[in-house]
């Protein structure tokens, strides 16, 4: 007998965009699950928030828990000017905005107040998805896996350009999944040196040449000599390639750097993609950068990269975080250990009513 749901999956990105809200509809025939995301929004965040997201690892104590209750405001009001009541919503299943993310000291924290969330808008809310994972010994990312293991398993592999590039695919029956390396964090984190908060298309990129020298500091970072399960965050940015990238600024154009750095990641993923690969699923804004994607292409000839509708490219993130939600709220394991390296699968997820 089929089982349908109707659930609301909120992200909040390391690029600091905005909010993404994807309305889904998932369904279960006993043996397969279906989706369909109904419609979906990216609301901006203004720039005094977005501003004071980029300082919160820096803030007190009180500001930092002054910030997740006025984040949660900030998303239950975007929920409830976004949604039309009549939609027979569920659950919301957010995400939050990632502050900490350090598994190795137990530490990951996600704010955006959940009580909050519930409280504003009368729904149910499943939030902090991460933190059970990192109690058990793993990375606490990352997530999305089991949702392309479930969704999206006709594709070899499941590539998201985010803040970070990140995949996963099925190895031997088990699921693998880890961070690859920096994505639009850094791209993006160029393209303001140009008074732009992205790269359109890569034409940034596009302009410039691979500075070698850079090219083989950034090759050379540790992280990428680590086997999986592994995971990045902001604090490894900020120390690790944010100095690399100023250093060469100094005597390099923007357009060096960029190109540079988009070499970097397009190297970085075509080592990360299984031999064999046919068919790559690649989501996330950075699927978007058409430099980005042909650098790509260029290193991956024997795999097909598959750009899908701007729909799911732009929301998939949310989507799979919809049904994380509803996998928590059917207590349903929705984090494997086989891709975080905890000690043991878990549902995980706090919920409000």
């Amino acid at each position: 007998m089929n089982k349908e749901w109707t659930g609301i999956g909120l992200m909040s990105g390391t690029s600091l965009d905005g909010i993404d809200l994807a309305l889904c509809r998932f369904a279960y025939n006993g043996s397969r699950w279906s989706y369909s995301v109904e419609k979906a929004v990216t609301v901006p965040y203004s720039s005094g928030m977005a501003d004071r997201l980029s300082r919160a690892g820096d803030m007190s104590a009180i500001e930092y828990a002054l910030l997740d209750v006025e984040l949660g405001n900030v998303f239950a009001t975007a929920i409830n000017s976004w949604l039309d009541k009549n939609e027979g919503v569920d659950f919301v299943a957010s995400h939050g905005h990632t502050v900490f993310h350090q598994p190795g000291r137990g530490l990951t924290t996600q704010i955006g107040s959940g009580a909050v969330i519930a409280a504003k808008t009368g729904l149910k809310v499943v939030c902090d998805f991460r933190t059970k994972d990192v109690a058990l010994g793993g990375q606490g990312a990352p997530l999305v896996p089991i949702g392309d293991e479930l969704l999206f398993s006709e594709y070899g592999a499941c590539l998201n350009l985010g803040g970070f590039a990140n995949i996963s695919f099925n190895a031997g029956g088990r699921r693998v999944a880890f961070d690859i390396s920096p994505c639009n964090m850094a791209l993006n984190f160029l393209a303001g040196r140009r008074g732009l908060k992205f790269d359109r298309d890569g034409e940034i990129s596009s302009k410039g040449i691979v500075v070698e020298g850079l090219l083989e500091k950034l090759d050379s970072l540790p992280y990428y000599r680590q086997t999986p399960p592994k995971s990045l965050g902001k604090e490894w940015f900020d120390e690790n390639l944010l100095p690399l990238m100023n250093v060469f600024l100094e005597t390099h154009c923007v357009e060096d750097v960029s190109r540079t750095v988009a070499e970097h990641v397009a190297g970085q993923i075509s080592a990360a993609v299984p031999e064999g690969c046919a068919t790559m699923l690649a989501t996330g804004g950075g699927a978007h950068n058409r430099f980005l994607v042909q650098c790509l292409e260029n290193k991956l000839p024997d795999t097909s990269i598959v750009v899908p509708d701007a729909l799911t490219v732009d929301y998939k993130e949310a989507l799979v975080f919809a049904f994380l939600g509803l996998l928590r709220i059917e207590e349903k394991n929705n984090t494997l250990r086989s891709v975080t390296g905890a000690t043991e699968n878990s549902v995980g997820g706090c919920v409000y009513l």
